[in-house]
């Protein structure tokens, strides 16, 4: 390891964009969130949607802190480049746990992820011995230490298990809103937690686009195990467009102006809301995934009231996270989006009384109403600007 703490720190000038082994990390999310799609599609109730839940918060926190990691370090370090494969191979055993996380796979699912997030902030305390920012480190390492011992205490001790991994989750998710605050240590000035806007911009979108692709494919292998009639041929075209719809509402106009926004906020404060809302879209985005698989099987029957929730959930958590971001970024609620989630309800309430593809058909109406409005008026108040 480098005797020069600054040799792990992120160089003056570094590029934006995200790296091979980064990229490299995101593959292994892929099989993620395939694997918690499959986990949802075995109990679509809401025992099987809290389970899925319970077990993406630890895996997207993961991604998250990786993602603030390669932003806070070197990526050219070759301990650095180590701890980013490290943590490839760790979200490809959480994944491979996932099936029977909440069973007999506990161990492996909760020690991959204790492993990471402890694993990766030792090499960094030991590695920046006499740096100042060695005590950002050493913070971020209590915490992870503290709920590590209650995420392995949950792998091993059956009957509590629940409880005790949602209790690390709260801990987890609350550490950086509180800067990591440690007795003994105090908490993380702003500019410890400094994140750059263009990076973090790209990783999330190269995130979301692979929970887009995650439901592409899923489609695709749905519609391939058919024998294409052309009620599952309507509904593969049904899923490509609330997927294009989806991207489209997410990148227009907030997507572009999320890098400005990291640029010009509190750091601590702005980028664990822009976590906390992009697990929103990214849960939105799987929800759909199992729909999907559901109505192309299926089209012509009725739903169930669990399935035709689903059918509607999906798109209706993706836009109250696409409003939820747009209100932090501009500081306002974009109406079509805002009215897009009650007319989303009524369509679930009326969809027990369709075929599942008419309950998905009224979905792509309605995420294409709010996509047109949501354009014009983003076109309208870039034409009202002055200087225009």
């Amino acid at each position: 390891m480098s005797s020069r703490p600054d040799a792990l720190l992120r160089r003056r000038g570094e590029p934006l964009r995200a790296s091979f082994l980064e990229l490299f990390f995101d593959l292994a999310f892929v099989l993620a969130l395939q694997e918690l799609s499959l986990v949802l599609l075995a109990d679509v109730s809401v025992a099987g949607a809290a389970r899925t839940a319970l077990l993406l918060l630890p895996l997207w926190w993961v991604w998250v802190v990786t993602a603030w990691f390669t932003d806070w370090f070197d990526r050219a370090n070759r301990w650095v480049q180590a701890l980013l494969v490290g943590a490839a191979l760790g979200m490809l055993l959480m994944s491979v746990a996932l099936p029977e996380a909440t069973g007999g796979r506990a161990g492996l699912f909760a020690g991959a992820y204790v492993a990471i997030h402890v694993g990766r902030t030792v090499v960094t305390a030991v590695a920046l011995r006499g740096h100042p920012l060695r005590r950002r480190t050493l913070r971020i390492l209590a915490w992870f230490g503290t709920t590590g011992i209650l995420w392995l205490v949950g792998a091993g001790w059956p009957a509590a298990r629940v409880p005790v991994w949602v209790a690390a989750l709260v801990l987890d998710y609350t550490a950086p809103r509180m800067g990591w605050r440690t007795p003994g240590l105090g908490r993380a000035r702003p500019g410890e937690l400094r994140l750059r806007g263009g990076h973090l911009t790209e990783r999330f979108q190269q995130v979301f686009i692979i929970a887009l692709g995650e439901l592409i494919i899923t489609a695709g292998v749905a519609y391939s195990a058919t024998g294409l009639a052309a009620a599952q041929s309507v509904a593969f075209l049904l899923a490509f467009a609330t997927a294009v719809l989806i991207g489209l509402l997410y990148v227009t106009p907030a997507g572009r102006n999320l890098g400005t926004a990291f640029d010009e906020r509190d750091p601590s404060r702005f980028g664990t809301v822009t976590a906390y809302l992009h697990l929103v879209l990214i849960a939105g985005v799987v929800a759909t995934s199992v729909a999907t698989d559901l109505v192309i099987t299926h089209p012509t029957e009725r739903g169930t009231g669990a399935v035709v929730a689903l059918t509607v959930a999906g798109p209706a958590l993706f836009l109250a996270g696409r409003v939820a971001l747009s209100a932090v970024i501009f500081r306002r609620l974009s109406w079509p989006q805002l009215l897009g989630l009650p007319t989303l309800l009524l369509t679930a309430l009326a969809g027990t009384a369709l075929p599942l593809l008419g309950s998905a058909a009224a979905t792509v109406v309605v995420l294409l109403v709010v996509a047109l409005l949501d354009r014009r008026l983003a076109s309208t108040e870039l034409e009202s600007r002055p200087g225009r």
